[in-house]
């Protein structure tokens, strides 16, 4: 059986328009019941074992998991493909992720369900010990990038996993404008036809 962990980022959710995106796309090939994409913690160590507790009975069952997640969702998933050896679609991906949400300590609201949260220090500290040093065999990813992202410096992604299959769009922004164009070509890298 085919499982993609959809990850999302910083402040969103299940209700994004990518993980909608995603959803619909899946369902319209058949494969809806192939898609897990829940609301993670704000917590960094918290968001992995949530992750973790569907992950791994996953792959002690045999099945052939990828991964995929966006922004911070993208930090994620690198360090879990890392760990787990899985193919990961990363886009536009927080790969520093320790220092550039070292400015998003304190409040913040829920871009979908208005919900409040903090993000401590804490919270950053904890994406220091989850960040990859060195990323081993580049070619299990394929990185999706806009160099008009506003967010994040979509050239240390590039710098980060050299090697990798990387797609680079001009123009668009931090949400990925490219996103629905690109779906055909991350669900055949993560759930090719066997």
């Amino acid at each position: 059986m085919q499982k993609l962990f959809y990850l999302h980022g910083f402040r969103s959710g299940p209700q994004s328009v990518k993980a909608v995106q995603l959803r619909a796309h899946l369902a319209r090939q058949g494969r809806a019941g192939d898609l897990w994409c829940e609301q993670l913690p704000p917590g960094p160590l918290d968001a992995i074992a949530l992750i973790e507790s569907v992950l791994r009975p996953a792959l002690d069952a045999g099945d052939d998991v990828a991964l995929a997640g966006s922004s911070l969702g993208g930090f994620y998933a690198l360090h879990l493909a890392e760990k787990h050896g899985l193919h990961a679609a990363l886009i536009n991906p927080a790969v520093v992720a320790p220092k550039s949400l070292g400015d998003y300590v304190g409040e913040h609201e829920h871009m979908y369900t208005g919900e409040v949260f903090r993000f401590e220090q804490e919270h950053v500290d904890q994406l220091a010990a989850l960040d990859v040093a060195a990323v081993t065999r580049p070619e299990r990813y394929l990185v999706l990038l806009e160099t008009g992202d506003e967010v994040l410096d979509w050239w240390q992604a590039v710098l980060k996993l050299r090697g990798a299959n990387l797609v680079v769009h001009a123009g668009g922004d931090h949400s990925l404008q490219c996103f629905a164009r690109e779906l055909p070509r991350m669900t055949e890298f993560l759930l090719p036809d066997r």
